[in-house]
């Protein structure tokens, strides 16, 4: 007699709509066809060999155990410091880099963990249409529902008014994002007074997130929510040294909240992740004594934005601004491919396939999938790169 077929107990998923990202699914493509991955937001060029240099000194000395849960303290002081130099002459609140500041996991888990510290049952947290993709589901991992408020179509300029109406008695927080992503655009320092007033008069918490903050061009300002006293006391401002420092594998990151925001944080943090990389820890610390490694990354990115959008603007794609983070969103309404204009995601489906490139459609960031015709390239690529995707391109 055979033994019974083991059974798997049924799961009740906690995120039934949630499938396999759309980075996941083109990155996969691209690397089938061999195609030029422009899709996924990560650098294809290293890092500065000092920082490598920083971390594999740490190692070598020794310093490969747990830190203090939240950071070790060099790297808190380094963030502190700098926060103090780059916002304070703007009006910057000034953090305390013990009960302040905590190092974690990448910008992802930075935002998890502040949503779970804050939503409850029932909560309403408003998101901006189209936002990144783990938004949402975090919130319903904490219990939460999400309100989705879209941009404005085209121009993805915040609607205050739309952001007004959808405030209600359970509304518990808003998630911003500046440098944007997927849209490339930046709020304004009129775009955060305008949030700042609105907040104002009620007790709804701000989750910032602000991972390409050195990544804003043609000499504009990253207005940042520690600028605004209101705004910074309700803020945890999300960062990304991945980003910042072109190692987005480390997946390292850090908030800054005022001290009774951040003692709730910790308290979900040290049970989701506990610490973070050591050594890369001290590494960070003793690379971020320079600030010109991230003063420099502007001209860096505007420079490679500027090259990849001459090259565009010789195909029949029309191009969107890009005034922060390191894509490029263009509008795909101009082209019969293959023979009709295709959804955004069957297009770039076919860009993949057939020409050779891979994109993001932006419908992909969207609550109900909303096609403007608008792809998303990333262009954090070596020059050759880029050069080789737009010869490819050019076909078009």
């Amino acid at each position: 007699m055979s033994a019974p077929t083991p059974r798997t107990p049924a799961l009740s998923s906690k995120l039934p709509s949630v499938g396999t990202t759309i980075f996941t699914v083109m990155s996969s493509l691209a690397t089938e066809k061999k195609a030029v991955n422009l899709g996924q937001g990560f650098p294809d060029f290293p890092c500065d060999p000092a920082l490598v240099g920083a971390v594999t000194q740490a190692m070598e000395s020794g310093y490969n155990q747990y830190p203090p849960m939240t950071g070790v303290p060099e790297l808190r002081t380094a963030i502190a410091d700098k926060l103090r130099s780059w916002h304070g002459p703007h009006g910057g609140r000034d953090y305390d880099a013990n009960s302040e500041i905590t190092v974690t996991a990448g910008a992802t888990q930075a935002i998890l963990t502040a949503v779970l510290a804050i939503v409850g049952a029932g909560d309403e947290v408003i998101v901006l249409d189209p936002c990144y993709d783990s938004y949402v589901p975090n919130i319903e991992l904490a219990g939460g529902v999400a309100v989705r408020v879209p941009l404005t179509p085209g121009s993805f300029r915040p609607d205050f008014d739309a952001i007004a109406a959808a405030i209600g008695p359970r509304t518990r927080a808003i998630i911003i994002n500046s440098p944007h992503n997927p849209s490339a655009s930046i709020w304004s320092r009129e775009d955060m007074l305008r949030l700042q007033e609105l907040l104002a008069p009620t007790d709804i918490l701000l989750i910032s997130d602000e991972v390409y903050e050195h990544m804003v061009f043609d000499g504009r300002e990253h207005e940042g929510a520690a600028r605004f006293p209101d705004l910074a006391a309700r803020a945890f401002i999300v960062s990304s040294f991945g980003k910042t420092y072109h190692v987005t594998g480390w997946k390292i990151g850090f908030v800054a909240a005022p001290a009774s925001l951040m003692a709730e944080f910790r308290k979900v943090h040290q049970f989701n992740v506990f610490t973070v990389n050591t050594p890369m820890q001290y590494g960070l610390a003793r690379y971020m004594a320079e600030p010109r490694h991230y003063l420099e990354l502007p001209a860096f990115y505007q420079r490679k934005r500027d090259l990849f959008r001459a090259g565009l603007a010789q195909t029949r794609f029309r191009l969107l601004p890009s005034e922060g983070s390191y894509f490029q969103c263009v509008d795909i309404t101009g082209l019969a491919v293959p023979e009709r204009t295709l959804p955004d995601g069957e297009f770039c489906q076919w860009l993949t396939s057939e020409i050779g490139v891979a994109a993001i459609p932006l419908s992909a960031f969207y609550g109900n999938g909303f096609d403007q015709h608008v792809v998303r390239f990333c262009f954090a690529k070596k020059d050759e790169t880029l050069h080789a995707a737009l010869e490819r391109l050019a076909r078009l």
